[in-house]
């Protein structure tokens, strides 16, 4: 169904838009993307560009591991690069190609240990990689030591002084990468695959004939660690593909990211649409996402013009040594190409930081006089349209056991003579898992095939058909987005709330169980990997509160199901159901009793609240009560207990958790009284209210009030405070005007931090916090440095939410769906509109 918060808004939008032209973003946007989103549809279909400029480097999957697009226009037989780069040939491979042996040590070597002449002995010989068990493809392990150090020393016969060079390297975590001595690579606290550095040509210049030697070192914080890296340089038979177009512009909305380029004498413009509008679950579960593009004349001549987009196999791999097969498919009017694993080990792989390697990646065009699809190999099918237009002919079926060896999935339009006029055309990009997640020991397929009655070919024949109207749809519907983000935070905060939109939906993947209920499962990207956790669906709340409330039940009914059954029978909720894609029962080591207590009552009432009837918490009302009861007895003064913001350590008498045992207990009796349950709803409400009294009286600390209750000269975001406001309940008058007005005193460059103890935060809480302000232009004086630490970031990932404030630079958590709580403020206004 769609929110009662759905206006007029946007069938006028909608009716306005029908003309427009679908290469123009119906608001250009100027907020300069940490890591733009191009192919965006569930956690393991999911391209992103870090890069301001889509052909400064590969696309990637949100891990960080490379999931290749390249594109380019042939003009007037010249070729121009507009995304991507192609794979490199290697002088020095990584692991994935071949295994090389370098010189290791766990201790912190004496002298100059980075130079050519460095007198190694003492350190040991080990084959790469060097990590920790969880990782693929260990030659040496690295277990308990904190530090690794490692010398690769390597003859060059050739001179790259005319030529591109790049260093190739991944790391887990903190890593320093050294050529001949010189310092190129030095990273805080992160973990990257396949990142690739240019050699600058003053770098190159200390490359010398004979003995050269790269150097690392790596810190392993927590958790996994590894080490691999290498020299590549371009292959000789895609120099064409180096002459790069110029980018001129680059807009990110809610569901489409638009580029415009300058490739010679004619303007290339370049549209990724994922159709992930809330209204439509079938659109926003399929996953087929469109490439468009358009190209017109700028000299008033007329130009010989051909487009190229291509993709290989390693979109349907965790590791680019799996072996893989791709074969080409005609069926109804459409070409495609299909790639993935031969093992196909569905739902067979879970955790944190992996790709699918199940299931299809497809590419899809119209099959007629002037496109064409063809697999072949890599190099060959770039040089073969460099010089001809054309591509390679044709492979039926490529079968490959090595990464190198992986084939060009290939896509072209012959758009002939083009001339200020222009001609357009789009292809599609889409991924068949079979099975998408294993829920309570049975495996479950995503929402948009209905119990298998629609295939994947179905899918790409119905997005070829409806092609105009959806992308006239995604038109109005990044405009009401906007808008209602515009009005209410202003310009900047729906800016940040465009970057966010498409991550927070392709976070969750949609199904039913076998009882039909819809289930929306999330993954805890770069956290840990669980599946449909709570406190990742609490912060994300708003954006589905907004706009599709049964999508925020999806989320929740499981996690009550789950008790209901009895595997499960704890006095508040549990904290997850699995880790991604296996939901069979929480595997998160420690409870989160109050936390997710509190998320969980908050929530339901919120449906309630959006919704205007209590009918989703009548299912639930035994649970709600049991964990109702529970946030009143333990939550005036919680013992030390986990809960979400425990990165500086865990803290009894948390005030914050605190407010949301309050907030839950008073949402309790909201609902009792919207269920005609009177008594119930006074006997919550008078309880909320002394624990409010209470909580102001221990809490409060001269002009603000404490991080925990018996912790002196502390301070922290009251977030969960929020729904005081939104709710109208005035269980704590005056307390957050108090606050705000202390937190502007707190803030750094790139945000207010989370509390006293650190100098980072989390940009979802920000949200919340800035929500309660009085005005709009306070609230956007806690949104301006989000704003800047976005625009401004070395950061380059997916909108992550956990941040330095005062350096600009992330901590953690990349691409997760928490930032649905951007929209806190927008849900705010709507609900004080009713």
């Amino acid at each position: 169904m769609k929110s009662l918060f759905t206006t007029m808004l946007a069938i006028g939008l909608f009716c306005q838009s029908q003309a427009a032209d679908l290469f123009t973003p119906v608001q250009k946007t100027e907020l300069r993307a940490p890591s733009v989103p191009l192919i965006t549809s569930d956690p393991y279909l999911s391209i992103w560009s870090p890069y301001d400029k889509l052909n400064e480097g590969s696309t990637e999957h949100w891990t960080g591991t490379e999931h290749p697009l390249i594109g380019a226009v042939r003009v007037d037989g010249k070729v121009y690069r507009f995304m991507g780069k192609q794979t490199l040939e290697a002088i020095l491979p990584m692991v994935e190609d071949e295994i090389w042996e370098g010189n290791y040590t766990f201790q912190q070597p004496a002298g100059n240990w980075t130079d050519i002449e460095y007198n190694a002995n003492g350190w040991k010989a080990g084959k790469a990689a060097f990590g920790s068990s969880d990782r693929s493809m260990i030659g040496t392990p690295w277990k308990s030591e904190p530090d690794i150090w490692v010398r690769r020393e390597f003859n060059l016969n050739e001179d790259l002084s005319n030529r591109p060079a790049y260093l190739k390297y991944s790391h887990d975590d903190v890593f320093e990468l050294y050529l001949n001595g010189e310092r190129l690579v030095a990273t805080d606290y992160c973990w990257r695959d396949n990142v690739l550095l240019e050699l600058t040509a003053e770098t190159k210049k200390k490359l010398r004939k004979g003995k050269n030697v790269i150097a690392a070192h790596c810190h392993n914080t927590t958790g996994g660690a590894y080490v691999d890296f290498g020299l590549f340089v371009p292959n000789n038979q895609t120099t064409a593909f180096e002459n790069l177009a110029i980018q001129k512009s680059v807009s990110v909305l809610p569901t489409q990211t638009y580029y415009t380029f300058a490739c010679g004498p004619v303007e290339l413009n370049v549209v990724f649409t994922a159709p992930l509008m809330l209204d439509d679950l079938d659109l926003i579960s399929t996953p087929v996402n469109y490439i468009s593009y358009q190209v017109r004349s700028i000299d008033k001549k007329q130009h010989d013009v051909q487009v190229y987009i291509e993709t290989t196999p390693q979109l349907a791999v965790n590791k680019p040594i799996q072996p893989t097969i791709a074969k080409v498919i005609r069926r109804n009017g459409l070409s495609y190409i299909q790639a993935g694993t031969i093992d196909q080990p569905v739902t067979a792989h879970k955790g944190d930081l992996i790709c699918i390697d199940w299931g299809y990646a497809y590419i899809a065009g119209n099959m007629n006089a002037t496109t064409a699809v063809s697999l072949g190999d890599y190099n060959e099918m770039k040089s073969t349209f460099a010089s001809s237009g054309k591509l390679l002919p044709s492979k039926g079926e490529i079968v490959t056991r090595q990464a190198k060896l992986m084939p060009a999935m290939a896509y072209t339009d012959n758009l002939g003579m083009v001339s200020a006029t222009g001609k357009s055309g789009f292809m599609m990009v889409g991924y068949d898992d079979i099975y998408s997640i294993e829920y309570m020991y049975q495996r479950r397929m995503a929402y948009w095939k209905h119990d298998g009655k629609v295939s994947i070919f179905d899918a790409f024949e119905r997005a070829k058909e409806n092609y105009e109207s959806i992308m006239q749809r995604c038109r109005a519907y990044d405009a009401m987005i906007l808008n209602d983000a515009e009005q209410a935070g202003g310009r900047k905060y729906a800016e940040l709330c465009a970057l966010a939109y498409r991550q927070v939906i392709a976070a969750h993947k949609l199904f039913k169980d076998e009882k039909g209920n819809l289930l929306f499962f999330s993954k805890e990207n770069n956290s840990n990997g669980c599946v449909n956790t709570v406190d990742l669906t609490y912060p994300s709340a708003p954006l589905f509160l907004i706009y599709n409330p049964d999508l925020q039940k999806a989320m929740m009914t499981s996690i009550f199901e789950y008790s209901a059954s009895g595997r499960w029978n704890k006095p508040f909720p549990a904290h997850d159901l699995g880790t991604y894609p296996i939901a069979n029962g929480q595997v998160y080591g420690g409870d989160m009793p109050l936390e997710e207590g509190g998320n969980m009552v908050i929530l339901t009432a919120a449906i309630a609240k959006a919704e205007g009837n209590a009918n989703y918490a009548k299912r639930y009302w035994d649970l709600l009560t049991i964990w109702t009861d529970y946030l009143a007895e333990y939550g005036q003064n919680p013992e030390n207990q986990l809960c979400t913001d425990d990165f500086a350590g865990h803290w009894a008498h948390n005030t914050n958790l605190s407010v949301k045992a309050i907030m839950g207990v008073a949402a309790y009796s909201e609902m009792a009284r919207m269920l005609g349950m009177n008594d119930v709803a006074d006997r919550y409400a008078t309880t909320a209210k002394k624990m409010a009294v209470k909580w102001e009286e221990m809490a409060r600390e001269g002009d603000h009030y404490r991080l925990a209750f018996d912790r002196e000269n502390t301070w922290s975001q009251k977030y969960n405070m929020v729904w005081d406001k939104m709710w109208n309940l005035n269980l704590f008058p005056g307390v957050a005007e108090k606050e705000i007005k202390y937190y502007l005193t707190k803030q750094n460059a790139y945000g207010l931090p989370l509390d006293n103890r650190k100098t980072y935060s989390k940009s979802d809480w920000i949200m919340w916090t800035a929500a309660m302000a009085s005005d709009q232009a306070t609230f956007e004086k806690f949104i301006d440095p989000i704003y800047k630490y976005a625009n401004e970031t070395i950061s380059r990932v997916p909108m992550n939410d956990w941040h330095y404030t005062d350096t600009g630079t992330w901590v953690g958590f990349k691409a997760r769906s928490v930032i649905g709580g951007y929209w806190i403020k927008v849900l705010m206004d709507k609900m004080q509109e009713k």
